[in-house]
This record gives structure tokens, sequence and C-alpha cells, in this order.
């Protein structure tokens, strides 16, 4: 009898430091790996290492390597997928990164999977165990999500946090020129088959308190967000997700996301500054005009907010950083993300700054200069150190002990006991990690030896 074919996936960490443990808030389950799990034929036998909690086996046989590489995990991927190919093994990568960069990621990988591989995976698998691989694989449509059930049995014995991530759906409408999504999706949205989503709720009811939807823009299709969450309603689940301002004027949506649920969401504020917005093309915020109406509608309805801001635009000055401390204290945001702007390969924020000569690093994903938390680019009001320094700054601030309990005795933070543990705790890992974030290398430190480039 001739053995199984074998195949390890592998989920990349963004960097780390010798010795130093990897960021806990980034320890969450891996979507994709686990979709590709219960895509993967009958009769291969399949391991699963997360390269954030774990060590990889690398002198473990194995017949293929599959990596889903983003952005930010390039470098990291490229150094597991060297390790790989120099003991013989063939690795293929697919992700975000592989869309954007697919020339890049084909110097590092025997093969490359451009898009959503749904409809690629089986035949990938077939192609190596024929020992027929292509160098690309590229779906000729949009693939449905009709089988993007993922197999969680991948995640046994991993120490994940404990929130169950779903996916109900893929992509969002808006245009931001700063967002990958749009870049990749193209600035369309597909609903998952609500029965599918129910099914898959049904069975994480005993293994998950809070359920994470990972939706880019839950409410960017309102049609189909109504659906979900009438069929939401009579199972009982506690859930957040990402979603726009825009939800904040829709009173009959409002309900729903009551009544289904929602304890909060992650809300794109991306700046206070309305010539900011313009810039960076986020116009249903200009549209809906007050934020206060907005964030005394989402209070009113007991829906908590993770708001993120980005800084570095050229309306931004040292005076913004403080106007956005104070909103965000004031309306007792959950969590706050004080980001740098980034500009990400393939969106028009990274084809506008390259125009203008902006850039520090043309692809500073790999440049070894470049660190977490540092800015790529030079920003027009403000020097690059200067954006850096205020957004550590800021988050250690928000995050401090005193301003935590400022928040968490705002009505809405301490209407539910167990929301309010959730809040300390997750607060205060926030706090914990503010530095570990700062200046975190991509890629592990500790590799040694040349990245291994393809021969052709």
């Amino acid at each position: 009898m001739s053995r199984r074919f074998r195949v390890t996936f592998i989920h990349p960490c963004i960097g780390r430091k010798p010795g130093r443990s990897y960021l806990r808030t980034w320890q969450m389950e891996p979507l994709p790996v686990a979709v590709l799990a219960a895509l993967t034929p009958a009769g291969v036998e399949t391991r699963f290492y997360d390269d954030r909690m774990e060590p990889i086996p690398f002198d473990e046989p194995t017949d293929l390597v599959a990596i889903s590489t983003e952005v930010y995990t390039a470098l990291r991927s490229y150094q597991i997928a060297s390790e790989y190919r120099r003991r013989g093994v063939p690795v293929v990568m697919g992700g975000f990164h592989a869309t954007l960069c697919p020339e890049e990621v084909a110097r590092f990988a025997e093969s490359v999977v451009i898009g959503e591989a749904e409809d690629l995976w089986e035949t990938v698998i077939d192609d190596y165990r024929h020992g027929t691989p292509k160098k690309t694989y590229q779906a000729e449509s949009r693939p449905s999500l009709e089988r993007s059930n993922p197999d969680r049995t991948i995640y046994a014995g991993k120490r994940y946090l404990p929130v169950g991530l779903v996916e109900a759906g893929r992509g969002c409408r808006f245009t931001c020129e700063f967002c990958c999504i749009q870049s990749y999706y193209r600035s369309t949205y597909r609903a998952r088959p609500v029965d599918r989503v129910v099914e898959e709720l049904r069975g994480l009811k005993n293994r998950a308190k809070l359920v994470f939807f990972v939706n880019d823009n839950i409410i960017t299709d309102r049609e189909s967000a109504r659906g979900l969450l009438e069929a939401l309603v009579p199972l009982k689940v506690r859930w957040v997700s990402q979603g726009s301002i825009n939800v904040a004027l829709d009173e009959g949506l409002l309900e729903l996301l009551k009544a289904s649920g929602c304890q909060g969401l992650l809300i794109g504020f991306e700046s206070l500054e309305p010539d900011n917005l313009r810039q960076m093309g986020k116009g249903v915020n200009l549209a809906q005009g007050d934020y206060e109406k907005a964030m005394a509608n989402l209070k009113r309805y007991g829906i908590r907010v993770y708001g993120t801001f980005v800084f570095g635009y050229d309306h931004d000055t040292p005076e913004s950083f403080d106007r956005v401390f104070r909103f965000a204290m004031r309306h007792g945001f959950f969590l706050c993300g004080f980001n740098h702007l980034t500009p990400m390969p393939g969106t028009p924020l990274y084809q506008r700054l390259a125009g203008e000569g902006r850039l520090l690093h043309e692809a500073w994903w790999l440049d070894p200069h470049y660190t977490y938390n540092t800015l790529p680019f030079r920003p027009r009001g403000m020097e690059p150190d200067a954006v850096r320094n205020a957004c550590v700054a800021a988050r250690r601030r928000f995050y401090s002990v005193p301003n935590t309990l400022r928040r968490a005795a705002q009505a809405h933070n301490r209407s539910d006991w167990r929301f309010l543990r959730s809040f300390l705790a997750v607060n205060l890992l926030h706090l914990a990690e503010v530095g570990k974030r700062d200046s975190l290398p991509l890629g592990d430190a500790a590799f040694r030896g040349p990245l291994l480039e393809s021969a052709t």
C-alpha cells in the first residue's frame, strides 16, 4: 500500500525578538488555514503549526508546505519557506500578499495561489500528488462561499484567545485609498450563505463565549446584513464585528444589532480631520456628519465601540493625537487604535506615495531597517519618528490604569458584568503589549542564512 500524501500548513508570525514572548492579543484562530484543511481531499494527511505559538519541526517528513502570507508576515513566510526548501520540500504560498505581490512571492515558493483558494486548492493538491505542479494558480472567477466551512479540528491543542472567529462575508464596498481589502476584493462584497453561518455557530456554542465575525464591514450590504442578523436573534450568541459609522444613523439596523446579540463594533473613524477624510476617500464618514450623534445612538443601543484612527495624513498635526484621545475617552471606547498610516502594496495610497517620491523603503516589508510601528514614508506635516512616537504615547496614555478605570465606569461599559470583566482584562493586556509592539522586527531576528530564492 502506498503511503498517504502529506501536507503541512503553517501560519507565520509577524516577527519576534529572541527571548521575548509573542503578543497575546495577536494569537487568534487563523481561519484561512482551517478553510484549506476542510477543502483538502480525503486521504491526504494534514498537519498544522502556528509559528506564533510553537516551534516548527522543519525536519518532520512532509510532501508539501502551504503558507498563507500577509504583508506583515511576508519576511517570516520567506524564512520558513527557505528552511523547508533547503530540505527539498516544495512550498506553495497564497493569501493577500501573494495576490498583491505575486512576482515577489514567486521568488520564494514553488507555486503561488493568486486570489481566493476555494476553487483551486484541490487542483493544487492533485497536481503535486502527480508531480505536475504549476508555478501559478489563479481562478477564472470569484468562488462561492458555499464551501468555506472551516475544519476546526486543526486547532486542537492550540491556546488561542477564547473568541470564536466566523466569516459571514468577504470584502467591502468602500474605496478607502489606504485599504488593501478594496484592492484585493475590488470594492465588492459577497455574503456567505446564512444557513452555513448558523450551522457553524451552533457547533461553536459550547466552545466560544464570544463570536467575532471577521467581516471587514458586516453591514456593507444592508440586505444581506439584515438576513444574517435576523437569523442570529434566536441563537442567543454574543458577538462583535467590524462595521462602518453609517450604521449609527439606521435605527432599524441598530435595533436588529442589539436583538441579535451584538456587543460591539470595530469602527474605522480614521481621522477627526475632515480634510484627511476627503484625501483618504472616506466619504461615508463625512456624509454622516456628526460623530457625537452617532456615538449617542450606539450607546443607546448598548453597542460598544473599538475605534480605530490612522495618523500621518497630510493634515495631521501634533494636536491631532490629543484630540482623538479626548474623543475616545469622552465616549468610553472599549478599545482604541492609534495607528500610523502604512502604505500597503497594491493600494492607491502606495501608488500615490511612490509617485510623489515619499516612500523611505520601496518594499518596506522586506527592508532589514524597517521595524513594526515605524513609518516607511515621509508625512507632509510631521517627521516620521514624531508620528510614531505620538502613536505609542497615545496608546500608553489611553490604556493606562487610571484611564482604563475611567472608561470602565461609563454606563455602557459596566452594564454587563461579563463584558466589564473582559473590558478590564483586554485593556490591561493592551497596556502590557505597547512596548512589545514597538520596534518589533519583521521576521525572526534569530534567523540565520540567506533567503532561498527560486532558480526561475
